[in-house]
């Protein structure tokens, strides 16, 4: 059975085992809140929560494993109100998966934890989340942190592959070398973008029907302050190139793993890592 996550819509079927999840998973993080798991909090999950905010689901080989739920915060800002991982599933990914979700879909995010979590409030720093404030929980008396994180650069890039070696592009004044794509101008399309942008570096004329959706990475953008990034890598167009690069690109090259992980930007190791998996690439 596949270990993919997958996340979708809760639905109202779902009310039993991701209220034991999130039981369970609040119990092994509050251990320091009477109660906690049950009672009243229980039933303000069931009748509150899970009725009015922007509830997510992971699942993992057809079993429930996380549970994301959205508030508006006002303004155009959203929270995080609650992510919980089921114990079991824990230090798999499947927190950090359900975040990016969120991200992608509405950028800047906001929450609050516990100052007794240390364990969350390591996860979130590792994601991007400053500390902007702190406040007394009213129900538990307990301090609370409030986190934030800026909406993540979003980018599309191509994925090229010649004899299994990985096309990158340098800027000029840049030492380091990206896969070709960019950022998106309103109005566009992730596809549009990427094929304005391979016009652009590489006088290359890559329709945008013709682009395939490969998968997304989240990371750290390079040279940004650890700004996070949201990247659409596709696939697709000619095999049989002959790039001519742009007035803002200085050289191309084909990278095998080593040196894309010594020469390119931090996202080509996750990129790199999935082409090695799906066999396209040498270890």
């Amino acid at each position: 059975m596949s270990n993919e996550v997958i996340i979708r819509r809760y639905q109202p079927a779902d009310q039993d085992i991701v209220s034991d999840l999130w039981s369970r998973a609040a119990r092994q993080a509050h251990p320091f809140l009477v109660g906690e798991g049950a009672g009243e909090r229980a039933r303000v999950l069931r009748e509150v929560y899970l009725v009015r905010a922007e509830n997510w689901v992971a699942e993992r080989g057809g079993n429930v494993v996380g549970l994301l739920g959205l508030l508006s915060a006002g303004q155009g800002e959203v929270e995080v109100g609650g992510l919980f991982v089921a114990p079991e599933a824990q230090g798999a990914g499947v927190g950090r998966q359900l975040v990016e979700h969120a991200a992608a879909r509405h950028g800047a995010l906001a929450l609050e934890v516990f100052e007794e979590n240390a364990r969350a409030r390591r996860f979130y720093a590792r994601l991007g989340f400053s500390e902007r404030g702190r406040r007394t929980d009213e129900d538990t008396g307990h301090p609370l942190v409030a986190l934030e994180r800026a909406a993540p650069l979003k980018s599309v890039s191509w994925l090229h592959l010649r004899e299994g070696r990985l096309l990158s592009v340098r800027t000029r004044g840049n030492d380091t070398f990206y896969l070709p794509g960019g950022k998106y101008e309103p109005g566009e399309t992730a596809r549009e973008a990427l094929s304005r942008e391979l016009a652009e570096e590489l006088g290359l004329v890559v329709p945008a029907e013709e682009l395939r959706e490969a998968f997304v990475i989240h990371d750290v953008a390079h040279g940004k302050g650890g700004r996070r990034l949201h990247m659409t890598c596709f696939t697709g167009g000619p095999q049989d190139i002959a790039p001519a690069p742009g007035r803002e690109i200085a050289e191309y090259a084909w990278f095998d793993r080593r040196e894309a992980h010594e020469r390119c930007a931090p996202a080509h190791r996750q990129v790199v890592g999935r082409l090695i998996a799906q066999g396209l690439m040498q270890g």
